[in-house]
């Protein structure tokens, strides 16, 4: 057996999944979802307009962007090594199907492997990283998919990535737990 997959058949320490909710996301940043939302009818009351599901923040001297992240999936378990933070504003992820994925953060300011916390979204719901928080990369399950992405442009860095100090895992009975 090799290295590697002796490492994947017993993962050390695997990380819990939450249900990603509103309020246990709330130090990270915000949920992006329809449910509890205040909504509108626009347009002669042709559309309804669910409204502010997000604080965009790109900072004094940025500029939106909104871009589209196609995601290939990752399998499970997934050794989660590394984490990013945006510096200069806020990272929203809107999905455009309706898979779940999951979402790995820790608190803003020093990174502290300590507090990280995973989420499995429902598959509609979006995240929005508030600036400086640490996040994983996108982490897709089942099949590729698609985000619509906002977040900032303009001058200065606005991506630190960071290794942790030691990896945990994401595995399938952690998920299992939290669905």
């Amino acid at each position: 057996m090799s290295q590697d997959t002796a490492a994947v058949a017993n993962p050390g320490v695997a990380l819990t999944i939450e249900p990603l909710t509103r309020e246990a996301f709330a130090p990270f940043g915000d949920v992006i979802e329809l449910d509890g939302a205040r909504q509108f009818p626009i347009n002669q009351g042709t559309t309804t307009r669910f409204h502010d599901l997000a604080n965009v923040d790109v900072g004094e001297d940025g500029r939106t962007l909104i871009n589209l992240f196609r995601g290939q999936p990752r399998t499970l378990p997934f050794e989660v090594k590394m984490l990013e933070r945006h510096p200069r504003g806020s990272q929203a992820f809107i999905p455009q199907n309706d898979k779940p994925y999951l979402v790995v953060v820790a608190p803003a300011g020093e990174l502290d492997p300590s507090k990280l916390r995973a989420f499995v979204s429902r598959g509609w719901q979006g995240v929005n990283y508030a600036r400086g928080v640490w996040h994983h990369p996108l982490l897709a399950l089942e099949q590729v998919s698609d985000f619509i992405v906002v977040d900032r442009g303009g001058e200065g860095h606005n991506c630190d990535e960071q290794d942790l100090p030691e990896s945990v895992w994401l595995t399938e009975e952690a998920l299992r737990a939290a669905q």
